[in-house]
């Protein structure tokens, strides 16, 4: 077991609870959501709603997401989004073998839906917004010291540290939203 884990804050409760981390010795640190953005200059679409988010996705010549058959978490809700909206079929769907960001910005889609983190750090690429209203998906990140760990007093400084304000201004920095 290492001697600090970030991974979700799911994770890391069900590591508490089996003895894996550390009882008290965990924080969550960030969350992050499912975006949409477009190529900087790109007019911005109206997301306001389902419905404005449906009609938005209808217009654009391709959205780009991460493939649901590979896993990406993003990709997985976005896809249900898309069967909950009923227009999955309608979709262009123009899948990524690297990184949906690079499709934006190369013109080959028009709208990109993935994490607002990896979407925010990339050049030209401007957040629109999160998915509309129960359309939304966030995912809390959270850290905690193994129980077995040899270095449990460095690892609980690390945790403090991961939730100070300077370390909060760099993931803000990156994309991601405060706890």
């Amino acid at each position: 077991m290492p001697d600090v884990l970030v991974v979700s804050r799911g994770s890391i409760d069900s590591l508490i609870k089996d003895g894996k981390i550390a009882s008290g010795s965990d924080a969550t640190l960030a969350k992050s959501v499912f975006a949409i953005a477009v190529k900087h200059g790109a007019p911005k679409p109206d997301i306001s709603s389902p419905e404005a988010l449906k009609r938005a996705l209808l217009a654009a010549r391709a959205v780009g997401y991460s493939d649901p058959a590979a896993g990406g978490a993003s990709g997985v809700h976005f896809a249900k989004v898309l069967d909950r909206l009923g227009i999955a079929p309608e979709i262009k769907f123009q899948p990524s073998a690297g990184f949906v960001g690079t499709l934006l910005v190369s013109g080959a889609i028009d709208i990109a839906v993935l994490s607002k983190p990896k979407l925010s750090t990339t050049e030209n690429v401007e957040i629109v917004g999160p998915l509309p209203g129960d359309l939304g998906a966030t995912t809390l990140f959270a850290a905690g010291v193994g129980a077995s760990s040899s270095n449990s007093e460095t690892g609980r400084a690390l945790v403090k540290f991961l939730t100070s304000s300077k370390a909060q201004t760099a993931f803000t920095a990156h994309g991601f939203d405060p706890p």
